[in-house]
């Protein structure tokens, strides 16, 4: 059989599991999202921002790569990639990664509570490829370096202090991490064909100098099933890469966007086009999304990247190439796109993140119209619209 019939025949036994996590609002899907209508209908023509939206939505352009930020005297950043949202007195903040060698880093945009511009600024430079990342609970940004030997920098969105190595949560080709509150664990993605899904248990939650690195395990063979977690023999990866130091590790065709909520954690892979469901009580790996589940031809999400999650339980999947939308995935098992850039074919779509009062969405186009590889043609974007909350 292909690999398209082999996991149509598993995919039906593990949906079931996806009832957990993100999902619990609405009936099981019986297999991993289909296409089908989304909630907010149709897109329409493209705006004058080239973006096409659902009636209701439209769209600012929030900074360019090389040009001052509106109304303040900051540079944004080349290539903008992973980025998040923060609370800030009565606005918020919108951190953004940095894909470049050597410079790298992360830099902020603060807004007011009307959502006007309020202030831009950088908040860790020096660092290298800083691709992806997430927010912790306790206010500040996880910035991954996607190299090898790739650190994570724990960065303060306000500003006013310098970002912190924490290579104690493992030296490889970091993508992205978020934070399981309940088990009080840092999940991780890895950038590698052969990457793996790990965690790290700090010493003390809210520290994360000491601590442990697991990796996710599972019986040779298995895509999706119980799994378990093991420590890692030697975090730092040399000489001995940390995705080869465990036999049992379950590997992953290139690991990217992290996301939790509700005991589930959801991570992408673009090799292959899917989006995983890790069910954290269960300690059981499911898949929420398969361009192979899904009939030939018809695949509305493909290359994907980035992503992030409502409040109502809707996943939002940015890609990375395919024909540059962002999806979304409803807990009722419908993919389907809630936006698409038009023109910028040689760039990808990036730093997927809601406000906090989950009116907003902001992301970025890392190379523009430009399609340079440096991202210095990168613009960041901000929609906003009756989005499901």
């Amino acid at each position: 059989m292909d690999r398209r019939t082999v996991l149509r025949a598993t995919a039906a036994g593990g949906a079931a599991a996806l009832a957990g996590g993100l999902w619990a609002a609405a009936a099981a899907p019986a297999q991993p999202a289909q296409p089908g209508p989304g909630p907010y209908g149709d897109l329409l023509a493209a705006d004058a921002n080239s973006l096409q939206l659902p009636a209701g939505f439209t769209s600012r352009v929030i900074a360019r790569s090389g040009q001052r930020v509106a109304g303040t005297s900051y540079t944004w950043h080349p290539a903008p990639d992973g980025g998040a949202c923060f609370p800030a007195d009565d606005g918020w903040i919108y951190v953004s990664n940095s894909e470049v060698p050597l410079v790298g880093g992360a830099s902020a945009v603060r807004f007011a509570a009307d959502g006007a511009i309020a202030a831009a600024y950088r908040i860790l430079g020096g660092t290298n490829v800083n691709c992806a990342g997430g927010p912790t609970p306790w206010g500040t940004w996880l910035s991954c370096e996607e190299v090898p030997l790739g650190r994570v920098f724990e960065t303060w969105p306000e500003g006013g202090r310098s970002g912190e190595e924490r290579t104690r949560m493992g030296r490889f080709k970091h993508e992205a991490a978020a934070c399981d509150p309940v088990r009080r664990v840092v999940y991780l993605t890895e950038d590698e064909g052969d990457g793996c899904f790990y965690r790290f248990v700090p010493d003390t939650w809210g520290d994360l100098r000491t601590g442990r690195v697991q990796v996710l395990c599972a019986p040779d063979g298995q895509v999706t099933g119980p799994v378990t977690w093991r420590d890692l023999p030697d975090r730092d990866g040399f000489p001995v890469p940390t995705r080869y130091q465990v036999g049992a590790a379950q590997t992953f065709d290139g690991g990217e966007g992290c996301w939790y909520a509700d005991d589930t954690c959801w991570f992408t892979t673009k090799g292959d086009n899917r989006v995983w469901a890790y069910d954290a009580v269960n300690q059981r790996l499911d898949l929420a999304y398969d361009d192979s589940l899904v009939p030939a031809g018809a695949a509305p999400l493909t290359g994907v990247d980035n992503i992030t999650g409502t409040a109502g339980g809707d996943l939002y999947v940015a890609e990375d190439g395919g024909n540059m939308e962002i999806n979304v995935i409803t807990p009722a098992g419908v993919v389907t796109p809630f936006l698409r850039l038009l023109g910028q074919s040689e760039s990808e779509l990036t730093g997927p993140a809601f406000s906090p009062d989950g009116s907003r969405l902001y992301f970025s186009s890392q190379r523009g119209t430009s399609g340079a590889r440096a991202g210095t043609g990168g613009i960041t974007y901000e929609v906003r619209g009756p989005f499901r909350r």
